[in-house]
C-alpha cells in the first residue's frame, strides 16, 4: 500500500507515531521536506535529556525536568497573537519557530516524554488541548499552550463549563474528559485546527484538503461530511457539496441540524439539474 494516509488508516491506533503523522500533514504543504531532519532533531532532544531523566527519582520530577527543558531552555511557547495561523499546526515550522497551538506543542511534548520512559498523554479536553501524566495517586494535568502550566481542578472545572455552556460538571463527567485522547483522534484534531486556520484565510481548497484528511482517517467521522460540503460550495463544487450532504443525513439523520442540511442538498439537487 503506497498511499501513507491510507496505511494511517488501517494501522493500530498505538502503531500510530505522533511525529510521524504530524510530519505528514505537513508534507502535504511542504512536499519537499525533508521529514528525517526533524525526526533528528527531536532525537537530539531526547540524547540531551537523557542523563537527567536517569538520575531523576520520580515521574513527577521527569516531568518537571522535560518542561524546564521543552519551555524554558528550547523557549517553546503558545503563539497567542496568531492562534489559527496555519503554521502553529505543520510540525516542521513549530520546530522551526517554537511556536505553536495547544496540540501541536502537546505532540512535541508528548513525544519528547514517550521516548524517554514517561507515560505522557493527550487529553482532547473541550476547546483546549491537554496532556496529562497518570500517577499512583491520580493525574497531573497540564497546558501544553501555557509552558506546561499544571491546572487544579477548580480550574479544569471552569474550563469545562465555560467551553460547555454548562451550568456544573460533576465529577464523573470531568473524569470523562480527562481520558487520554487516542493518537488517531489526536491526527485528526490537528488536521481540524489546521481547516479552521484556512477557513479563516478563505483558503477553501486548503481547507478541504484538510476535510480529506480527516475523512481518509476516520470515514464516520460524520460532521466532517457537512463541514467539507460546506467548504465545497465555497468552492462553486455543487454535486461534490450535494454527495457529502447526503453522506452526512445517512450517517446522522437525527441530527440537530438535519432540516437545515436538508435544505442545503435540496438547493444542491436543484442546482444540478439546472445545470444539466
Amino acid at each position: 500500500m503506497n498511499d501513507p494516509w491510507l496505511r494511517l488508516q488501517q494501522a493500530p491506533d498505538r502503531e500510530i507515531s505522533l511525529l510521524s503523522a504530524s510530519l505528514l500533514i505537513a508534507k502535504d504543504e511542504y512536499p519537499e521536506l525533508s521529514t528525517s531532519d526533524y525526526e533528528r532533531r527531536i532525537d537530539d532532544y531526547c540524547n540531551r535529556l537523557d542523563a537527567e531523566f536517569r538520575r531523576a527519582d520520580s515521574d513527577t520530577a521527569r516531568l518537571s525536568r522535560l518542561n524546564a527543558f521543552l519551555f524554558g531552555e528550547l523557549g517553546f511557547a503558545g503563539d497567542e497573537r496568531n492562534y489559527f495561523d496555519p503554521r502553529n499546526s505543520y510540525l516542521n515550522e513549530v520546530l522551526d519557530r517554537r511556536l505553536g497551538n495547544p496540540i501541536s506543542l502537546a505532540v512535541v511534548q508528548i513525544t519528547l516524554a514517550q521516548r524517554l520512559g514517561l507515560p505522557l498523554e493527550g487529553v482532547s479536553f473541550p476547546g483546549h488541548f491537554l496532556v496529562c501524566l497518570p500517577l499512583d495517586e491520580g493525574i497531573v494535568v497540564l497546558d501544553p499552550f501555557h509552558r506546561g502550566r499544571t491546572l487544579d481542578l477548580p480550574e479544569l472545572r471552569r474550563r469545562a463549563r465555560s467551553e460547555l455552556a454548562a451550568r456544573d460538571v460533576d465529577d464523573q463527567r470531568l473524569a470523562n474528559l480527562l481520558e487520554p485522547a487516542s493518537h488517531r483522534a489526536i491526527v485528526a484534531r490537528m488536521l481540524r485546527n489546521l481547516r479552521i486556520g484556512y477557513e479563516e484565510r478563505a483558503a477553501w481548497d486548503k481547507a478541504v484538503r484538510c476535510a480529506d484528511r480527516v475523512l481518509t482517517l476516520d470515514p464516520l467521522a460524520v460532521s466532517e461530511y457537512r463541514e467539507r460540503g460546506n467548504l465545497y460550495l465555497k468552492l462553486g463544487h455543487t454535486l461534490a457539496a450535494r454527495d457529502d450532504f447526503k453522506r452526512y443525513l445517512a450517517l446522522a439523520p437525527q441530527a440537530e441540524d438535519a432540516e437545515t442540511v436538508m435544505s442545503q442538498l435540496i438547493s444542491c439537487s436543484a442546482e444540478t439539474l439546472r445545470i444539466n
